[in-house]
């Protein structure tokens, strides 16, 4: 017979299942495996440095998101580069943007800005907003891990 605890721990069904998965993705993309860097110092990296530390957080926990059910290495390749285009990162970015806070907000503005490059496949705008999104987790990766799994949370992942 199992314990109260035990019951409550244990997933209802398998949609409940899922989402204690994505919170165990969540937890150990988030856990901050930098040394504690003075914010002082975290404000004086550039956006486009956020953006690039931004790019390999989100694209690990892409990865991470989409490791269960085991699939071929061909189909994670395909699942992972269909979210991590810019042309997805700027539509994530649009759908968190009524979630911020002004100080996100303007994180979000100077990652948008430093975006002066891009590939000739990607429309200016759409790859402004996709570095804007790297930016943003980049420096939440550095300085709040826990507002870092609250936005992973609201991403809208496509299975």
């Amino acid at each position: 017979m199992k314990s109260q605890e035990e019951k409550q721990l244990e997933p209802a069904d398998e949609s409940s299942q899922l989402d204690s998965s994505h919170c165990q993705v969540l937890k150990a993309i988030t856990h901050n495996l930098s040394q504690d860097i003075p914010l002082a110092q975290i404000q004086q990296i550039s956006p486009s440095a956020l953006a690039y530390l931004g790019d390999a957080v989100y694209e690990l926990y892409v990865r991470m998101f989409y490791l269960l059910p085991p699939r071929r290495a061909e189909h994670y390749h395909r699942l992972v580069v269909a979210q991590v285009r810019a042309e997805t990162q700027a539509e994530i970015m649009r759908s968190l943007t009524p979630h911020l806070n002004a100080s996100e907000l303007e994180i979000v503005r100077r990652g948008r800005n430093a975006a002066t490059s891009r590939p000739k496949r990607v429309k200016v705008g759409v790859y402004q907003q996709a570095t804007s999104l790297e930016t943003l987790i980049g420096y939440l990766y550095l300085t709040d891990c826990q507002r870092l799994t609250e936005l992973f949370q609201k991403l809208q992942l496509k299975a």
